[in-house]
């Protein structure tokens, strides 16, 4: 059984969820108003951080669930804790100015780049062996 990635998943369900509200927050805020998706440099910034989060989890997901399958359950979840930290770090950078989005997004894209690997390398051995 998956557990801890389970929980993982779920973490990072929930942490989207909120970035989808932080955007329905700063447009009543910044009154940006439906459809529109510019406007205000302060709405734009958070998001962007839904819209990344999105773009990111058909890479994320994926490695993180192979990476339990072929790798290891707590392996995979503890490196998927990291990816959402590095979300959340993200989000507290980007939201105050661009700059300032990149530290959180090298721990996600690092996480990711690793869960990848260990899904690629363990379906490889598999194989092999």
């Amino acid at each position: 059984m998956y557990h801890y990635t389970a929980i993982v998943t779920c973490l990072a369900v929930a942490l989207y969820f909120f970035f989808a509200l932080q955007v329905a927050r700063a447009r009543a805020v910044y009154g940006v108003k439906l459809p529109a998706i510019t406007g205000n440099p302060d709405f734009e910034r958070i998001y962007r951080i839904q819209m990344n989060t999105l773009e990111w989890a058909p890479i994320f997901l994926p490695s993180l669930w192979l990476c339990a399958i072929y790798v290891g359950d707590a392996a995979a979840a503890a490196i998927g804790v990291i990816w959402v930290i590095g979300r959340i770090v993200y989000f507290l950078g980007y939201r105050q100015a661009v700059p300032k989005r990149t530290p959180g997004f090298a721990i996600q894209a690092l996480a990711c780049t690793v869960l990848w690997i260990g899904a690629l390398g363990g379906a490889v051995w598999r194989l092999v062996h």
